[in-house]
């Protein structure tokens, strides 16, 4: 079992998402930087898609009834386990009746924290993830509050493994870490990839230019859907309306004022904005990281790099997955 002692502002359980169901509006949705959350996965033995939490701004304060194997990631959180410094992106052991807290984010806006088994929650729509403008999945469709305790599924064999080596050696965590941010081919700090959109064309020369040359602002006006940017205004070449149409996360819509929105996992299911550009999928979770004030630049690239990227990821991930599959610790 697991005991919210404090929620944090605003903590909830996520897997990957409920593909499928975006034809009767059901958002998507899920972690909002779903390979940071894959990789967390893999630290403690689960599969990809087991529930983990994620945390924003501010995150939660835990114990725990049993013991267990975590792994956190994302921004700084100030995470500790009994006040000392709770090590990141590795699997760390934690005795039952430990505290582990989450304090206000330093760097970036959002982490997750993984356990070993995965968090068991009823599964809704083929995924444990909250929803909460519909109140459902994760924790009764909710984001935890004080006092709230979550069952937790059991420790692969792996995980007990790992755990086993970490108690007979007096060590809280493991030598070997995963850091997602490392993997594949990452983008410079402060940089995000993006394709044009499908309606790149409706705007002036200029404001194509601008997109892609410009320091965007992130701004107040972000949730779990999106994030709306601040710069130079974007024009239309001439006044058009489009009749709305399906938006993946990543994708890029500007509203008649002409400031972009950068769209996120949770997103409507379609939209009626035009479309300039769609972020690639490997830097999607930088705009899940951005605090308002928080500024990026947008680099344009093609389909064919786009799926390069993609795959250099995912066979660095699978290098990783084969290589813990040899360890215990």
């Amino acid at each position: 079992m697991m005991r919210v002692r404090q929620p944090g502002l605003l903590t909830t359980v996520q897997d990957l998402g409920r593909p499928g169901y975006q034809q009767y509006g059901v958002v998507v949705g899920g972690a909002l930087d779903g390979f940071a959350a894959r990789a967390l996965n893999l630290c403690v033995g689960n599969d990809d898609n087991a529930a983990l939490l994620e945390m924003a701004q501010t995150g939660p304060e835990l114990v725990f009834d049993r013991d267990v194997l975590l792994a956190w990631g994302g921004a700084d959180f100030a995470a500790t386990v009994s006040g000392e410094p709770l090590p990141r992106e590795r699997a760390v052991r934690v005795a039952a009746g430990e505290v582990v807290s989450f304090g206000p984010a330093r760097g970036g806006l959002r982490a997750w924290l993984a356990l070993a088994g995965g968090i068991d929650v009823p599964v809704v729509m083929g995924s444990r993830s909250t929803y909460r403008r519909a109140g459902i999945g994760g924790h009764q469709g909710r984001s935890l509050a004080a006092g709230d305790v979550l069952k937790v599924f059991p420790p692969s064999a792996w995980a007990e493994q790992v755990m086993a080596a970490l108690a007979a050696d007096k060590r809280r965590a493991t030598a070997w870490t995963v850091r997602p941010e490392v993997m594949g081919k990452p983008a410079k700090p402060g940089i995000v990839r993006a394709l044009r959109g499908p309606e790149c064309e409706w705007f002036t020369k200029e404001a194509r230019h601008a997109f892609f040359s410009a320091e965007w602002r992130a701004t107040k006006e972000a949730d779990r859907m999106g994030v709306r940017l601040q710069g130079p205004a974007l024009a239309l070449a001439a006044p058009r309306e489009m009749i709305s149409s399906s938006v993946n996360a990543g994708v890029v819509q500007v509203p008649p004022a002409g400031q972009p929105i950068v769209l996120l996992p949770s997103r409507q299911s379609v939209g009626g904005y035009p479309r300039l550009a769609a972020v690639v999928t490997a830097d999607l979770g930088r705009i899940a990281q951005l605090r308002p004030g928080d500024t990026v630049r947008f680099v344009e690239t093609t389909l064919a790099t786009a799926h390069d990227i993609y795959l250099a990821r995912e066979r660095d991930l699978q290098r990783v997955r084969m290589g813990l599959a040899r360890l215990s610790a």
